[in-house]
């Protein structure tokens, strides 16, 4: 029997959360009981705000000559759509977040750009696909009083690929790498089935089973028989 809710959904959680375990997706979704925050190491956060001071207010012809003529936004903005109805389940959705980087274009459309430090996988393509579409349909049905831009032209990402190490001098380092543009192209058919597979699992009377690679439900289920 669906439950008929409006489900708060983070676009953030369609990537690794999703990917790596839906009995841990439904607990934070359904019962309120997320995973221990893990704090990201603090290099990939340096380098993150680094990549934003560099991109910030500039032209892409200068800064992103890949993208259309516009103007790079990277200041933090948060995000909120209507609830958003998905043909066959009685429950909904809203999409809340936080978004880093867009871009406006000349042409009075928009660009979701998000800044990645690793190299190109393509098997990743995917997660941050469905993350950058969930910004996409948050801003383009936005929540009253919240941001909207619309519509939603180009979805990205910036890949940056650490590779070598320079010292400059006896007290300054650089490290060097190469800058990828990976494109998202919209697909929103594919997006609202990704949507739809959600609501079919968080709307389950009990969460699904673990991911057999799931250390954090390997340990909750230690926990359980440990005796100390």
């Amino acid at each position: 029997m669906d439950k008929k809710s409006n489900w708060i959904l983070s676009p953030s959680d369609f990537a690794f959360l999703w990917e790596e375990c839906r009995r841990c997706f439904y607990l934070k979704i359904v019962t309120k009981f997320p995973r221990p925050r893990t704090p990201m190491p603090g290099i990939f956060r340096l380098i993150d705000s680094q990549m934003r001071h560099f991109y910030g207010g500039k032209q892409t012809i200068d800064a992103m000559p890949y993208l259309p003529p516009g103007t790079i936004d990277t200041s933090e903005s948060r995000v909120q759509s209507v609830a958003i109805i998905v043909p066959g389940h009685s429950s909904t959705c809203t999409l809340k977040g936080r978004l880093d980087t867009f871009v406006r274009f000349n042409d009075g459309t928009y660009g979701i750009v998000d800044f990645k430090t690793s190299g190109p996988r393509s098997e990743h393509k995917g997660f941050y696909s469905r993350q950058l579409h969930g910004y996409a349909t948050a801003l383009e049905n936005p929540a009253a009083g919240s941001l909207s831009l619309s519509p939603v032209s180009k979805l990205g990402l910036i890949v940056f690929e650490p590779s070598s190490f320079l010292e400059s001098s006896g007290r300054t380092a650089s490290i060097l790498g190469e800058v990828n543009w990976v494109e998202i192209h919209r697909d929103e058919a594919t997006f609202l089935a990704f949507l739809s597979e959600v609501l079919t699992v968080l709307e389950r009377p009990e969460p699904p089973s673990a991911s057999p690679t799931c250390q954090w439900c390997q340990y909750r289920d230690t926990s359980r028989i440990t005796r100390l």
